[in-house]
């Protein structure tokens, strides 16, 4: 990666700002030559609302849902964004105050109630919020919104309006999912999710939802329960913002960022509790890994993969050689809980003082992991990887346990490579060679960085004071080399007269092709999908 670059004046700030939505679709200013096959949309989310009134939000997540859009079509691009009406939205503008609690901003009950109406909501609880910011992405025909929650939310993506409130209870046994899927070729959809488990205690359910049905009807009404993994600790689960899919296995890593469940409960009674206080680290008890096969579906319990502490949100990919499964991860050291650096308050910051804060966060790495899957007591105290072009090592312990050392794909101080993204349809669960992501200098995104997962060379593309977001993989069509496609990627350049754009680069050179320049600030995004135009 290239040498650091700095960021004295604090351009990156915008990126943290409220917006308006849209009324219509902005045009465009296109420069350089688009790809005459790219014809389509960029879907994204992120935060857009940062504060309701007089009552700011706190954390990076919880600004409430704002979809975006760019819009490709023969040679021509538009923009487009509007907030998802999600009960928190809806409340929220009609009361002018955050009236649901988020991830990191705790809601107080309506100060022009008397006291005895405010007692009395303190003790019924506080409602899980439906903000739904982190991500969207398909299921059959339709398109939900999603955040961590059990609620997703139906959009339409042509119009961005927002469609249906849907409650995962009401089809599973899960507290809540993650916002990062994996999608078979078939189209069923697997994720994973806290839920209880035997004598009430935590377990881990993955869960199918399957492909859309030849009579129209919702494939979420057909949802079911795969697997259930167990928790090491009985009413602590881990946090978990994704996890592994290989062809023929499930790969859970539960790290030591922990969600207390008793003082969860107990919270929604305590005024000025919001999910974060709920979370807790415990550098001693390591990281474990999970496995489980897919088909049958079953978990290998006999198998006790550890290794010592880091926190994970983002799975880069997983895939079997040789009796082995290959799991790469963009990792942080230690068991410091990553979303402490992430309030606003420090992402706003003079950038002296957002270095400072990023100096006591965990360090970032890019790690592999090699989990052997035949395992022979014997063998205690040797290396089980006989994989050649890893240093990745596994051992067997006197316990049963295996310990396991990664080989480290990526380090740079306070750098880290964020958010990636492989060529999918291609690679998931397959040996692959490149990855894209977003390059955080300090937690401020500004670079879009190509590891090539086998020698470990990087190539990136970066612009003065530009501030890129997560780089989506298209490929060509009918491509032969992995690699053979663009990254589309939003970049906010605050000084600029079109001061945000979609840029197009050559996923292989890393070369700009073409960016789509629009009018107007485009607030921070998370995550996204593209969906190509049918003929």
């Amino acid at each position: 990666m290239a040498s650091r670059v700095e960021h004295p004046a604090a351009g990156y700030r915008k990126i943290f700002e409220t917006v308006e939505e849209l009324n219509e679709p902005l045009p465009t200013e296109v420069t350089g030559v688009l790809p005459s096959w790219l014809s389509g949309s960029l879907l994204r989310m992120g935060p857009g609302l940062f504060e309701v009134g007089a009552e700011p939000f706190h954390h990076l997540f919880d600004g409430q849902a704002l979809i975006h859009k760019f819009d490709l079509r023969e040679g021509h691009v538009t923009y487009h964004r509007r907030y998802i009406r999600s009960d928190a939205y809806v409340r929220a503008m009609a009361e002018k105050r955050v009236v649901i609690t988020e991830f990191g901003t705790a809601a107080y009950p309506d100060p022009c109630k008397n006291i005895f109406s405010r007692f009395f909501t303190y003790f019924q609880g506080i409602e899980v919020t439906d903000n739904c910011l982190v991500n969207i992405y398909p299921i059959g025909e339709d398109f939900y919104a999603v955040t961590e929650t059990n609620f997703i939310t139906k959009v339409d993506p042509d119009s961005l309006e927002t469609l249906k409130k849907v409650d995962l209870c009401d089809y599973l046994s899960v507290n809540g999912v993650t916002a990062h899927p994996h999608t078979d070729a078939d189209g069923s959809v697997y994720n994973i999710g806290n839920c209880f488990g035997k004598n009430m205690s935590l377990a881990y359910n993955i869960i199918k939802i399957p492909p859309p049905q030849k009579d129209g009807s919702d494939p979420l009404k057909r949802s079911e329960v795969v697997v259930q993994l167990p928790s090491s600790e009985r009413f602590k689960p881990s946090y978990v913002h994704s996890f592994g899919m290989t062809e023929n296995h499930f790969v859970f890593v539960e790290q030591p960022v922990k969600i207390n469940l008793l003082k969860f409960l107990s919270s929604w009674s305590l005024r000025g509790t919001n999910y974060m206080d709920c979370f807790e680290s415990n550098e001693y008890i390591g990281t474990w890994f999970h496995v489980a096969t897919r088909d049958p579906a079953a978990y290998l319990s006999s198998h006790k993969f550890r290794t010592s502490a880091f926190n994970v949100f983002h799975h880069i990919n997983a895939y079997e050689d040789q009796g082995f499964i290959v799991v790469d991860l963009c990792t942080w050291k230690g068991s410091d809980f990553v979303y402490n650096y992430l309030y606003l308050a420090n992402m706003r910051a003079e950038w002296d003082k957002v270095k400072e804060s990023a100096m006591r966060a965990p360090q970032p790495e890019v790690r592999r992991y090699v989990l052997p899957l035949d395992i022979y007591r014997e063998e205690q105290g040797k290396n089980l990887v006989s994989l050649s072009y890893t240093t990745a090592t596994a051992v067997l312990r006197s316990d049963g346990t295996v310990w396991l050392e990664p080989e480290v794909l990526f380090s740079g101080p306070r750098q880290a490579f964020e958010f990636p993204q492989i060529n999918y349809s291609r690679c998931s669960g397959k040996n692959y060679r490149y990855v894209y992501g977003l390059g955080l200098n300090h937690f401020i995104p500004d670079r879009i960085v190509k590891l090539n997962v086998r020698t470990k060379d990087t190539r990136l593309w970066q612009e003065e004071d530009s501030y890129p977001s997560e780089p989506l993989f298209i490929p060509t069509p009918e491509a032969i080399d992995e690699d053979d496609g663009v990254l589309l990627s939003i970049v906010v350049k605050p000084g600029a007269e079109r001061p945000s754009f979609l840029l197009v680069l050559d996923a292989r050179q890393m070369t700009e092709l073409a960016r789509a320049s629009v009018n107007t600030i485009i607030p921070v995004t998370l995550h996204g999908t593209y969906k190509p135009r049918t003929p």
